[in-house]
């Protein structure tokens, strides 16, 4: 596998920036968008449970009606792709006992094997205390995903702006979430910005390293 290099890295992310101003006429090449797509597959996610599922909206008139529960944000409609991150309302054993049947087929490990996982599992997060947490566990997750997303775009050379600015109820609402299990957490306008965004060239405001990284 070829590697990375350090500098590649770095260049990658001072490039990217939370992009304001998508150029609406230019579209993400299908090969690249199926390589992020896969990007969020291969999330890593806590018991390998991936709680979550990722909203490809692509509809002209959905993103317009998203706009006005988005702040305004014309990233919305301009971008090449946009994504919602949703996460599971709560963990049941039927969400284990899939997770256990996909490692099984997968491994090729037999069901019974992975009992003491399941077990580990159902006692934590579905009958345990953390249970009532679930939500905000599975927000978390989609969290890491977002962050993965955005990594990857930025090193295959693909801007991305990141949207908490938006109503969870109003999307949950429009995009038929409500009763199926999951619940808007973020959003994700991806494509490439355009010549007139004045935040391309902003320089980044970050602490100093000795502020943010500590050895202890």
């Amino acid at each position: 596998m070829s590697q990375l290099n350090s500098p590649q890295l770095l260049e990658a992310l001072n490039w990217r920036y939370a992009t304001k101003v998508f150029d609406a006429t230019k579209i993400i090449p299908a090969g690249v968008w199926s390589a992020l797509e896969q990007t969020l597959v291969l999330t890593p996610t806590s018991f390998g449970l991936q709680p979550y599922q990722f909203l490809l909206v692509q509809d002209a008139a959905k993103r317009a009606a998203l706009l006005p529960h988005s702040w305004g944000q014309k990233q919305v409609v301009d971008c090449s792709h946009f994504v919602v991150f949703t996460a599971r309302t709560e963990m049941t054993e039927a969400d284990v006992a899939k997770l256990i049947s996909r490692t099984s087929a997968v491994r090729g490990i037999p069901a019974e094997a992975l009992k003491p996982y399941r077990d580990l599992i159902i006692g934590n997060l579905v009958n345990g205390p953390r249970s009532q947490m679930a939500p905000e566990w599975a927000a978390r997750q989609c969290y890491v995903a977002l962050g993965n997303l955005m990594t990857a775009a930025a090193l295959l050379g693909v801007d991305a702006c990141p949207m908490e600015g938006i109503n969870p109820v109003e999307y949950d609402n429009l995009l038929a979430l409500n009763g199926t299990g999951y619940k808007t957490v973020v959003a994700c306008a991806l494509g490439y910005r355009a010549a007139n965004d004045k935040y391309a060239t902003l320089a980044k405001v970050r602490y100093d390293r000795s502020e943010l990284v500590k050895v202890v």
